[in-house]
C-alpha cells in the first residue's frame, strides 16, 4: 500500500522536461508583452513626435504670416530637431532667413532641403535665387542648371538661368540659354529683350536691333526696350530712329520731365536746335521751373551760340537758373562755368567751376574748365585739377597737351622735380615738338641735372641743329 502511495505521488509530481517547457512558454509570453510595451510605447512617442512637428509647422506659418520672423525661425527650428529628415521644415526655415536677408543661413537650408529631397525643384530654385540677391551669379547659373536636369521644360528656370550667365560675363551661354527659353515660349518680349543686351555686348549691333524690335512688337509699352533702342541708335549715328524711340518713351511715360528733355536733346544732336527749344519750351509749360529743363535748355542755347548772336545770353540766363538750385548737378554747374568762360567772365566762371568740381557726381570736364580760368591767379589749383581730370577720364586725344601744362605750371611753382616728370611724358608722347623738349631740359637744369639737360637738348638738336631756342638753353647751361 505505501509502495503504491509513493509510486502515485511521484506519477502526479511535473516532470523537469513539462517544467521546462512551461518556463519557456511562459518567458516567451513575458518577451512578447514587453515588445508589445515597448512597441506602443514608440509608436505613441512616434505619433507624439508628428504631432508636434506638425504643431510646430503650423505655429511657423502663423508666425511668418503675422511678419514674426524670429518666431517663425524658433518653430521651425523645433520642427526641424524632432524631425532632422524633414525637407519642408529646412525649406521654410530658409525662406524665412532669406527674408530677413540672413543669405548664408538660407542658402545652408536650402542645399539640406536639396539634399534632403534630390528630386524636389523648390529647394534648387530658392537657393539658386539667394545666389542671384548675392550677385554670385555663377553659382546661380550651375544651381539653375541643376534645376533644368529635373525639368528641361521650363522656360522660366531657363530665362533666369540666362539672366545669371549674362550677369556673369557668359555672354554665350545667355545667349544659349535665351534660345532655349524662346524655343519653349516663342512670344516672351523678356527674353528677346534679354538676347538683344546680348548681341548688343558682342558687338553685334544689327542682331541687337532686331532683337529689341522684336521685343517691342511683342510689348509697346516695355520702356527699357525702347530706351536700349534709342541709345544703341545714338551711338550707330542714326539721330532719326533714336528721336523716333525717344518720342515713343516721352508718350509712354508723360509724367516724367526727364523723357521730354531726352527727347530735346536729341533734336540737338541730329541738328535741329530750334525745335529743341520748342520742346523744352513745351516741357517748361508742363512743368514751370524746373531745374532739370533749364538746364537742358542752357545747354542747347551754350551749343547754338555760336551761329547765333543771342544764343550765348540765352544760355547764360537759363543755366543761371538751373545752377541756383540747392541740387544743382557738377555737370549743370560746368555748363554754365562753360558759358561763362565763352562770355569772358574768368572771375565768375572760377567761382561757379569751382563748385562744380566739389559736387557729386562729378563731371570730368569741370577739372579741364577749371584749371584753364585758374591757371592765371592759382597755379597750383590748376596743376591739382589738371591731374583729377587725368584720373576721372578714361582716355583723352590730348595727353601730352595736359602733360606740358602740369610740367610748365610745376616750373611756376618751383617744383622742377614734378615738372621734370611730367614734361619728359610730355615729350615722349609728342617727339617732334622742340619746344617741349625745350621746356624739359630747362626743368632738368633747375632740378641739378645738368648732363641730363645737355642731353635732352643734344637730342632736340639732332632733330634741328637750328634750332633757336635750344641753343640758347645750350650755351646758357653751358
Amino acid at each position: 500500500m505505501a509502495r503504491r502511495s509513493a509510486e502515485g505521488a511521484k506519477a502526479a509530481s511535473p516532470s523537469p522536461e513539462w517544467f521546462e517547457y512551461t518556463m519557456k512558454h511562459a518567458l516567451a509570453a513575458l518577451l512578447l508583452f514587453a515588445l508589445a510595451l515597448v512597441g506602443g510605447t514608440l509608436a505613441y512617442q512616434a505619433v507624439d513626435r508628428e504631432r508636434g512637428y506638425r504643431t510646430l509647422l503650423s505655429q511657423g506659418d502663423a508666425a511668418l504670416q503675422e511678419g514674426q520672423t524670429f518666431g517663425a525661425i524658433e518653430a521651425y527650428s523645433g520642427a526641424i530637431a524632432l524631425r532632422p529628415d524633414s525637407m519642408l521644415a529646412h525649406l521654410r526655415r530658409g525662406e524665412t532667413y532669406r527674408q530677413r536677408n540672413e543669405f548664408d543661413a538660407a542658402a545652408r537650408d536650402f542645399r539640406q532641403a536639396a539634399d534632403l529631397d534630390p528630386s524636389a525643384t523648390r529647394p534648387l530654385d530658392a537657393l539658386a535665387e539667394v545666389f542671384y540677391q548675392r550677385q554670385w551669379f555663377g553659382h546661380a547659373a550651375e544651381i539653375y542648371e541643376s534645376r533644368l536636369r529635373l525639368d528641361e521644360q521650363s522656360s522660366e528656370v531657363f530665362h533666369k538661368l540666362a539672366l545669371a550667365r549674362y550677369q556673369s560675363g557668359n555672354l554665350d551661354g545667355a545667349v544659349a540659354a535665351t534660345h532655349q527659353t524662346l524655343r519653349l515660349r516663342n512670344e516672351f518680349p523678356d527674353a528677346y529683350y534679354l538676347l538683344g543686351l546680348c548681341f548688343r555686348g558682342q558687338g553685334r549691333s544689327d542682331e541687337a536691333i532686331g532683337a529689341f524690335l522684336k521685343a517691342a512688337t511683342l510689348a509697346p509699352a516695355l520702356v527699357p526696350v525702347r530706351e536700349e533702342l534709342a541709345d544703341l541708335y545714338a551711338s550707330l549715328g542714326r539721330h532719326a530712329d533714336e528721336l523716333e524711340q525717344l518720342q515713343v518713351v516721352a508718350a509712354l511715360d508723360r509724367t516724367h520731365v526727364e523723357r521730354q528733355v531726352a527727347v530735346s536733346l536729341a533734336h540737338a544732336r541730329a541738328g535741329r536746335g530750334e525745335l529743341a527749344v520748342l520742346t523744352l519750351g513745351d516741357a517748361l509749360e508742363r512743368s514751370p521751373d524746373h531745374p532739370l529743363i533749364y538746364g537742358a535748355l542752357g545747354r542747347v542755347w551754350l551749343d547754338m551760340a555760336d551761329t547765333r548772336d543771342d544764343a550765348l545770353s540765352k544760355a547764360i540766363e537759363a543755366l543761371e537758373r538751373a545752377a541756383s538750385t540747392a541740387g544743382a548737378s557738377s555737370e549743370v554747374m560746368t555748363l554754365y562755368g562753360r558759358a561763362l568762360v565763352k562770355a569772358n567772365q574768368p572771375e565768375a566762371a572760377e567761382r561757379v567751376l569751382q563748385q562744380a568740381i566739389e559736387r557729386y557726381p562729378l563731371d570730368p570736364e569741370a577739372f579741364r574748365l577749371y584749371a584753364l580760368v585758374s591757371e592765371r591767379n592759382t597755379p597750383a589749383a590748376a596743376r591739382k585739377a589738371l591731374i583729377d581730370y587725368g584720373a576721372l577720364v578714361n582716355s583723352e586725344t590730348d595727353f601730352a597737351g595736359r602733360a606740358a601744362r602740369i610740367g610748365r605750371l610745376s616750373l611756376r611753382l618751383d617744383d622742377p622735380v614734378t615738372a621734370v616728370q611730367w614734361l619728359r611724358r610730355a615729350a615722349v608722347a609728342r617727339a617732334a615738338d622742340l619746344a617741349l623738349v625745350a621746356s624739359l631740359a630747362e626743368a632738368q637744369q633747375r632740378a641739378g641735372d645738368r648732363d641730363g639737360a645737355l642731353a635732352t637738348i643734344a637730342g632736340g638738336l639732332e632733330k634741328d641743329p637750328t634750332d633757336a631756342a635750344l641753343l640758347a638753353l645750350s650755351e646758357r647751361i653751358r
